[in-house]
């Protein structure tokens, strides 16, 4: 199963705010161009980054700007404002084991705590993880293309 793309189109838009900053006027065709994603698209994850705290929206002459600093916001924080998953969490467990079945009437009380576990070990790297970090590698890699040209 996959997170679905809102996590990173969120990752994205966050960046691409930052990198912009005071150099452009950011809108959600700005960000759309440079996600390669239709508007509306863009426009949902962004209704879901301005209700978490994550960035502002403004009719005027600043467009879209951060509402926190790219290093207090963390994969963990996107992960949530998007809802990449939902309530159950990344598993999923089929609906109906065969209670007959010695495997199928277990299923549940052998899987249940790892599965757990794995969610958990997956959102604490989520949390280790800052969009400043996104942008260190980028602007490494911008450096690296510029100083070959």
């Amino acid at each position: 199963m996959k997170i679905l793309s809102q996590f990173t189109i969120g990752v994205h838009i966050l960046a691409v705010i930052d990198y912009l900053g005071n150099q452009e006027k950011v809108t959600s065709n700005v960000l759309a161009g440079s996600i390669g994603v239709n508007p509306v698209i863009v426009r949902n994850v962004m209704g879901c980054l301005k209700e978490a705290g994550l960035i502002r929206i403004s009719q005027g002459k600043s467009g879209i700007t951060l509402a926190k600093n790219l290093d207090d916001i963390s994969f963990y924080d996107i992960y949530q404002a998007v809802d990449s998953v939902g309530d159950d969490g990344i598993f999923h467990f089929h609906e109906n084991p065969n209670p007959e079945c010695p495997i199928g009437k277990n299923i549940h009380k052998a899987m249940d705590a790892k599965l757990v576990r794995v969610q958990e070990a997956m959102e604490n790297e989520l949390r280790a993880i800052t969009v400043a970090d996104v942008m260190s590698d980028i602007l490494e890699e911008l450096n690296k293309e510029q100083s070959t040209q």
